[in-house]
C-alpha cells in the first residue's frame, strides 16, 4: 500500500456538504462497513456491508492467528476496499478491536490487512471502543436532556458497558467477555447443561462485579443494548412473543431455558435466530444474563447503531471544530499541571518550522496536529520527576486511556515526547507502523529543536527562524547577533547535530 493510501498520509481538507465517509469495524465476530454522505452537517447512510469473519475463532491462545482466520479477514477487507477505493484516506477510518488487541504481533497482521483494504487500520483500546459505541447509540437515539443512559455492547471478544449523559460518557468499562470468546471458553466441546451454565454464569458475573457497585450508585434512566448479539436476543424475545423487541428480566430466563433444552450447540432451537448466529449465541445470552443480574436490569431496549456509526460521527467532529482529541489534550495539561506559557512558546516555534518544511518532507495536516499536541504535553512527565521526565511523559501517553486517540496515535505522540530531548529511543519508534515512521522521525526532530530553542523559557519571540529540508537533512538559520547573546544555546545546537542523527536526520546550522 502506498503512503497516500493510509490515514494521516493524504492531505486532509475540511468536510464539505456531499462528501462521503466510510467507517470499517474489524470486530471479533463480524466485519462491518458503513458509508455515509454529509448532508447539511448531518450524516445520511448510503451503504452497509457486513461479513461474518469470526476472527476471534482464529486465536490460538498464544497470541497468534490461524491462517484460515487470517485469510477470511484479508478476503473480506479486499472486498470492502473495492467499495471505497476512490475515497481519500482522511475520509476513511478502519478500527480494529479486541481480537487484534490480543495478538502478540498485531502489526504483522495489520500490514497485510492495510494492503488488502487500501487504507490504514487503527487499533483502539477497550475504553475508546466504548466511547465510540456510546457516540453511535446517542446519535441514533437522541437522549433526553439530563438523562443518564446505560449502554451495553456485547461483541465477539469483549463487552463494553458505558454510562453517559447527552453525547458524553461518564463511565466506560471493557470486559474480556464476548459472544465468541465466552462460547469458546465455557462450551468449547459444544455441550450444554444447566450445571455448566450456572458455573459459567458465576465466573462472568464476577467480571461485572468489579464496577457494578459504582454503576448502580450512578444510576441511569434507560438501558440500551447495541451490536449484533443484543439485536439477535431482542429478535428472539419478539419471535417468542415475550416482548416487542426489548429484552426484559422476565423474558431472558425463558430464552435461556429454551436454549438449554438443547444438549449441544448445533441443536439449539430458538425462534428468530439466524444460522450464522447460532454457533455463538450461547456465550452472548450468558454475558447478557450476567449483566442483568449484577446491574439489576429490568428492561433493555435495542439500538440499531453501534461503534461503526460512532466512528462516522467522530470523523464528523474531527473534520470540524469538535475534535475530541483537543479536549483530551487540554485535560492532560490540566491534570498534570503543564506550564501553558512554555508549551505555547514551543508550539508556536514548532509550527513555524513545520510550515517551512512540510511540503519537502511530505508532512500533512494530521502530522501537524500530532506535533501541536506533542508540543503542548512535552513536559507532562515533570509532574512525576525532572530526571528523565521525557521518559515519564511518554509512558503516561502510551499507557493512559486518552479519549479520541487510537493506539497508533498514542504511540506516535509518545514517541515524539520520548525523543524531544536526550538520546533517541529507537524502541519507541520501532513500534510504529512503517507508514508512520518517517513522519514521526521528522516531527520529533522539529519538536527537539523547538524545545531546545526555548530551553531558557524566554518570553520573547525568536527574531529569525528559517528552516529548509531536503531528503533527510534539515538546515536551520538563526540571527547571528541573537545567537551570540546566548552561548549556552550555541553549545546546545552544536551537540544537537550529533544527537539528532539518531533520528536519521542530518542537522546543518547556517551560517
Amino acid at each position: 500500500m502506498n503512503r497516500s493510501a493510509s490515514p494521516g498520509r493524504a492531505p486532509a481538507a475540511p468536510l464539505q456538504d456531499g462528501d462521503s465517509l466510510a467507517a470499517i469495524d474489524l470486530g471479533s465476530n463480524s466485519f462491518h462497513m458503513v458509508v455515509a454522505r454529509t448532508v447539511l452537517g448531518q450524516l445520511r447512510i448510503i451503504d452497509r456491508l457486513r461479513e461474518t469473519v469470526r476472527l476471534a475463532d482464529g486465536l490460538d491462545g498464544k497470541g497468534g492467528l490461524t491462517q484460515d482466520a487470517r485469510q477470511r479477514a484479508l478476503d473480506c477487507l479486499s472486498r470492502f476496499g473495492q467499495r471505497i477505493r476512490d475515497l481519500p484516506s482522511y475520509r476513511v477510518r478502519a478500527i480494529a478491536t479486541n481480537t487484534v488487541r490480543a495478538l502478540r504481533e498485531p502489526q504483522v497482521f495489520l500490514s497485510d490487512a492495510e494492503d488488502a483494504l487500501g487504507h490504514g487500520i487503527e487499533v483502539v483500546s477497550g475504553r475508546e471502543e466504548a466511547r465510540l459505541i456510546y457516540l453511535g447509540v446517542a446519535h441514533a437515539q437522541p437522549p433526553k436532556p439530563e438523562q443518564r443512559r446505560l449502554v451495553i455492547d456485547i461483541g465477539g471478544g469483549s463487552t463494553e458497558c458505558i454510562i453517559g449523559s447527552g453525547f458524553d460518557t461518564i463511565e466506560r468499562e471493557s470486559l474480556q467477555v464476548g459472544c465468541v470468546a465466552s462460547t469458546r471458553r465455557f462450551f468449547a466441546n459444544g455441550k450444554l447443561s444447566k450445571k455448566r451454565w450456572k458455573e459459567a454464569l458465576t465466573e462472568v458475573e464476577a467480571e461485572f462485579q468489579q464496577f457494578a457497585g459504582l454503576y448502580r450508585t450512578l444510576g441511569w434512566q434507560e438501558a440500551i443494548g447495541s451490536s449484533g448479539t443484543n439485536k439477535a436476543i431482542g429478535e428472539i424475545c419478539a419471535a417468542m412473543k415475550l416482548t416487542k423487541g426489548a429484552v426484559t428480566a422476565e423474558a431472558l430466563p425463558v430464552v435461556r431455558d429454551r436454549l438449554l433444552a438443547a444438549d449441544r450447540i448445533e441443536d439449539i432451537d430458538l425462534p428468530g435466530l439466524s444460522d450464522d448466529r447460532k454457533p455463538i449465541i450461547a456465550g452472548g445470552i450468558l454475558v447478557l444474563e450476567a449483566a442483568f443480574e449484577t446491574l439489576g436490569l429490568k428492561r433493555m431496549l435495542v439500538s440499531k447503531a453501534a461503534m461503526r456509526e460512532g466512528v462516522l460521527y467522530d470523523m464528523l467532529g474531527r473534520g470540524g471544530v469538535d475534535d475530541p482529541r483537543d479536549t483530551s489534550i487540554d485535560a492532560l495539561m490540566h491534570r498534570y499541571g503543564v506550564d501553558h506559557a512554555q508549551a505555547t512558546r514551543v508550539e508556536v516555534t514548532a509550527m513555524r518550522l513545520f510550515d517551512q518544511v512540510a511540503e519537502r518532507w511530505n508532512l500533512n495536516d494530521d502530522d501537524r496536529r500530532m506535533l501541536v499536541w506533542a508540543a503542548r504535553v512535552h513536559e507532562l512527565g515533570l509532574a512525576i520527576a525532572h530526571s528523565q521526565y521525557h521518559v515519564h511523559g511518554a509512558y503516561l501517553l502510551e499507557h493512559s486511556d486518552i479519549a479520541g486517540f487510537s493506539r497508533q496515535e498514542q504511540l506516535f505522540l509518545a514517541a515524539l515526547v520520548r525523543n524531544h530531548r536526550r538520546n533517541i529511543s529507537n524502541k519507541s519508534l520501532e513500534v510504529l507502523p512503517d507508514r508512520l515512521l518517517a513522519p514521526a522521525r521528522r516531527c520529533a526532530a522539529l519538536l527537539r529543536l523547538s524545545v531546545l530553542l526555548h530551553r531558557s523559557h524566554e518570553a520573547g519571540a525568536i527574531p529569525t527562524l528559517e528552516a529548509r529540508a531536503g531528503g533527510n537533512s534539515l538546515t536551520l538559520s538563526l540571527s547571528r547577533p541573537w545567537l551570540q547573546d546566548r552561548p549556552l544555546l550555541c553549545s546546545d545546537l552544536e551537540h544537537e547535530r550529533d544527537d539528532i542523527q539518531g533520528l536519521a536526520i542530518e542537522l546543518r546550522l547556517d551560517p
